[in-house]
């Protein structure tokens, strides 16, 4: 085996991508693990996207807004790692719907009722076409607003408010048939 140094230009490249995951790393692990909820997936996803980068061509466009490429880049493998798992049991929403949030005094068929519902939205969101799992994780679960969605996607901010309308009433029907129309 060849244990010689990599040639210049690919020196070049790991020591810009050692400089880009030092920098970077974080970001990425947090968007991916508010996806996944769980940190060995995170950091799967955190692996996926930076072996992307190395694998990218060198004579590839540069990336303009580096974090928000990679941050991109994060949501969208947390989300393929999701709907690849048809149970789509590893998508955080504790963040945002803390009333389902099981707690640890209150009752344990209450406790196995949010754990459930957490369940169930988790596999709901994992079967939303890309683009709509995708503008739902920025808004709900990283926290941006629609403008700021609309300007990182390139979209408008109408587009962005229908797309989150449409999400909103997919997971309200499974959950309203979750509950038996109780909801």
């Amino acid at each position: 085996m060849d244990q010689s140094p990599p040639p210049p230009a690919a020196a070049g490249q790991l020591a810009e991508l050692e400089r880009l995951f030092q920098a970077h790393h974080g970001a990425v692990m947090r968007a991916a693990y508010r996806i996944t909820g769980n940190a060995t997936d995170a950091e799967d996803v955190l692996q996926t996207v930076f072996m992307r980068l190395l694998s990218r061509r060198v004579d590839s466009a540069a990336m303009e807004n580096v974090p928000a490429y990679l941050h991109r880049a994060a949501v969208n493998a947390a989300l393929d790692l999701v709907r690849g798992r048809r149970e789509g049991k590893q998508i955080s929403i504790e963040a945002h719907a803390p009333c389902l949030e099981a707690a640890e005094d209150a009752a344990p068929d209450r406790q196995h009722e949010a754990r459930e519902m957490r369940d169930l939205i988790r596999r709901a969101i994992a079967q939303l076409p890309p683009h709509m799992a995708e503008i739902f994780a920025l808004h709900y679960f990283e926290g941006y607003s629609n403008p700021e969605i609309a300007a990182l996607l390139d979209l408008s901010t109408a587009g962005i408010a229908v797309t989150l309308h449409r999400a909103r009433t997919r997971l309200e029907e499974e959950v309203r048939s979750f509950m038996g129309g109780r909801s």
